[in-house]
């Protein structure tokens, strides 16, 4: 078989491949020696040629396997192994980030209902006490596939707690779904990003507001930037706010990417567009409704209480009958 050293430097230096890598070359050093005893021995000659046939197929079996393998890592390193989820309030002033809030306790719970591994990062509150802002990081295999097409924005119809006259109104949240990869698909240079440090506020321990522990990094290129400060040490902050940094570039990559095919993507679901009015929460007819695939559910209650899946279902067979 004709080897292909590349490969074989790489089957080397994996730590997935590093012991087959071994074999490999154990098998090889056997394969040319019984080649030397066939050409200085013309009576064992046919005895190793037999032995050659079996050590070329040994050879071909663990190239291929290491072969497997790499691919194999490759597809699980671009496979999301979480998400980040931003929930941003929109239109509507308190109303907005009280709607805000209960969005992202809509996805917590459901997070809760699947088993993953859900943390928040950072938040801020309005003086209501919703949420102007909040991040946070969702964990699982499976988390993106489920919750990728929730990115765009989110519009709630109902008559507010402080409306003394009764009058609907109409407020706005926008949702983020932003995945993280153990290989992200962009490069960040160093150089191009400032650190602050200050004190975490909020609940937390001994630590807050004594302890410079909260991490903020700014992307000067784009101008994006992110803060931690749910982690009690700098480190562990500063660790968060890199990959959520990166999930940022990443989607921001992708809908750059998106825009260049515009035409092509634009009646698809998912393109990852956050100013996209994506869906309606009608309070007074118990009626959720999805923008994209036209499709309604009067399970309002249930759904803030993180029953998504019949949500999250017609929107991946929807996507899969695009595809």
């Amino acid at each position: 078989m004709e080897i292909d050293e590349e490969k074989l430097t790489i089957f080397r230096e994996h730590q997935k491949t590093q012991f087959l890598a071994t074999q490999f070359d154990d098998t090889f050093r056997k394969l040319e020696e019984a080649k030397l005893l066939a050409d200085a021995d013309p009576e064992m000659a046919e005895l190793a040629l037999d032995e050659i046939a079996e050590l070329e197929t040994q050879l071909q079996t663990q190239f291929d396997e290491m072969d497997r393998i790499i691919e194999a890592s490759k597809e699980e390193d671009a496979k999301p192994y979480g998400v980040v989820l931003e929930v941003r309030a929109g239109a509507g002033g308190d109303e907005a980030s009280l709607f805000a809030e209960e969005l992202a306790n809509m996805y917590l719970k459901y997070a809760e209902r699947q088993n993953w591994q859900a943390s928040k990062s950072n938040e801020s509150r309005s003086a209501q006490g919703g949420y102007k802002e909040a991040v946070f990081e969702i964990l699982g295999l499976d988390v993106y596939d489920h919750l990728r097409y929730e990115t765009g924005v989110h519009r709630v119809q109902r008559v507010p707690v402080t409306e003394k006259s009764g009058r609907i109104h109409t407020s706005t949240a926008s949702v983020a779904i932003l995945p993280m990869r153990k290989k992200p698909k962009v490069d960040i240079n160093p150089g191009d990003i400032d650190m602050e440090f200050s004190r975490a506020g909020g609940a937390g321990g001994q630590n807050v507001n004594k302890v410079e522990t909260a991490v903020r990094l700014v992307h000067r290129p784009t101008g994006i930037d992110v803060r931690c400060e749910s982690e009690r040490s700098q480190l562990k902050n500063r660790e968060r706010a890199m990959s959520m940094l990166t999930a940022k570039l990443e989607m921001l990559h992708e809908e750059e990417e998106a825009k260049k095919h515009a035409q092509v993507r634009k009646n698809q679901i998912g393109t990852g567009d956050r100013s996209e009015k994506i869906r309606t929460y009608n309070f007074p007819q118990n009626r959720i409704t999805d923008h994209r695939i036209k499709e309604s559910w009067h399970t309002i209650e249930a759904t803030l209480v993180g029953n998504l899946d019949d949500i999250v279902s017609a929107l991946q067979k929807a996507a899969a009958e695009e595809s």
